[in-house]
């Protein structure tokens, strides 16, 4: 029953000077709506990679060049290829743990066809691709092993090459110019969004590797190589399986180093999740400020009520009030401004949150549980800072609390 008087003595006095109350509390409300709106980011961000990379296919290990040294200068990783269709046909043929696998010879280059032209991404693949990649058609059909071994000139597009060269029309039968070659479309990709690079995973043409390789990119390797685990309980041990079949493929003798990476999801995980969360830390430091500013908001009106009520509390001691209980009214009233002003910035937080997710490319996500942590840190603010001022007002003197005008 004390408990509930100390509360509704405490906010009868905040509401009796609403306007500095609402002021006061400012920093606080902005302080935590900045908090939970910045980790809502980074938390959204992260959500938004993990995904990016789950839509590039279940089980994926990709497999890619090494690195070149030219006069003692040491290129970057996939600056050298030696990936050949033997190294693909090899661990189709002798690899256990594995359900597919596909090359992938990337070019580019202007596209002619429909309502006008489109630059865009041309990939070579094999029919495996779209299982690997776990890539259904919109329309139409894909390429088979027979259309890659006699380098057909057909294709398949994707949502965004459709949208820009065939926006009102089915490009399904139709004939384009991929730079200068025709190719007839045989099917259409069903759309599957950004990367998790930011890219778009849409504005590309699939077509067979052995026709891309011989028509647009005329070079004499591949760029990657894609494969499929058969669960994600054997990814480790399907990579070791890799490794073993591509050094015998390119003869490397035990103790020299690959000239090849292989990766899984998880790798790309890791990193992309790594890198959410410093920037979220970051983000959420910076905004944390603003809690210590509202703290120090608080302290200040604080000491302003403690010297306008000092009559006030002499009366109170003189009637029998003891400093404790002067401390617990004050130190109560420092809490409850900022826990309400936590309130607000919460509210203040999901609405900022809504208007990212419906009307940004933001995308904001709320756990439950950094509004407890908010709503704790808010409390923490109001303790720290007012118990200061409280502790002033429960050392007055009451004979010079009466006197004072």
């Amino acid at each position: 029953m004390k408990a509930k008087i100390i509360l509704k003595v405490a906010t009868k006095s905040i509401m009796k000077s609403r306007m500095r109350s609402l002021l006061t509390a400012l920093g606080i409300i902005i302080g935590v709506a900045a908090v939970v709106v910045m980790v809502a980011i980074g938390d959204g961000a992260q959500q938004k990679v993990e995904q990016s990379i789950a839509s590039l296919g279940t089980n994926l290990i990709i497999i890619t060049p090494g690195s070149s040294n030219t006069g003692g200068v040491r290129g970057g990783m996939g600056s050298f290829s030696r990936f050949t269709f033997d190294d693909v046909d090899k661990i189709k043929n002798e690899a256990l743990l594995i359900k597919g696998v596909s090359p992938v010879v990337r070019s580019g280059g202007q596209v002619i066809g429909g309502v006008g032209n489109w630059n865009t991404s041309i990939q070579g693949v094999s029919p495996d691709y779209l299982d690997i990649r776990e890539w259904p058609l919109q329309s139409g059909e894909f390429f088979t092993d027979r259309d890659v071994l006699a380098r057909a000139k057909v294709c398949v597009l994707g949502a965004e090459v459709v949208k820009n060269l065939f926006p009102n029309d089915d490009p399904v039968g139709q004939q384009i110019r991929i730079r200068n070659t025709p190719f007839k479309v045989i099917g259409v990709l069903k759309e599957k969004g950004q990367s998790a690079t930011g890219a778009s995973n849409d504005d590309v043409i699939l077509a067979p590797s052995r026709t891309v390789q011989d028509r647009l990119s005329g070079g004499r390797f591949i760029t990657s190589i894609q494969v499929s685990a058969v669960s994600a309980d054997k990814i480790p041990a399907a990579i070791a399986e890799i490794k073993s079949i591509m050094r015998e493929s390119h003869k490397i003798e035990t103790g020299m180093e690959d000239d090849f990476t292989v990766r899984d999801q998880s790798d790309l995980s890791e990193a992309a999740t790594e890198t959410s969360r410093i920037l979220t830390i970051l983000l959420a430091s910076v905004a944390g400020v603003s809690l210590i500013v509202g703290g120090i908001g608080i302290m200040n009106i604080m000491l302003v009520s403690v010297t306008e009520r000092t009559r006030e509390i002499g009366i109170r001691l003189s009637i029998g009030a003891r400093a404790s209980d002067i401390l617990v009214q004050f130190l109560t009233e420092a809490i409850v401004l900022s826990l309400s002003g936590g309130v607000i910035g919460v509210g203040l937080s999901f609405l900022i949150a809504y208007l990212l997710n419906n009307y940004t490319d933001q995308s904001a996500y709320i756990k439950p549980e950094i509004i407890m942590i908010a709503f704790g840190f808010a409390g923490a603010i109001g303790i720290f800072f007012g118990f200061y001022p409280a502790k002033k007002a429960s050392a007055l003197n009451p004979i010079d609390a009466l006197r004072y005008e």
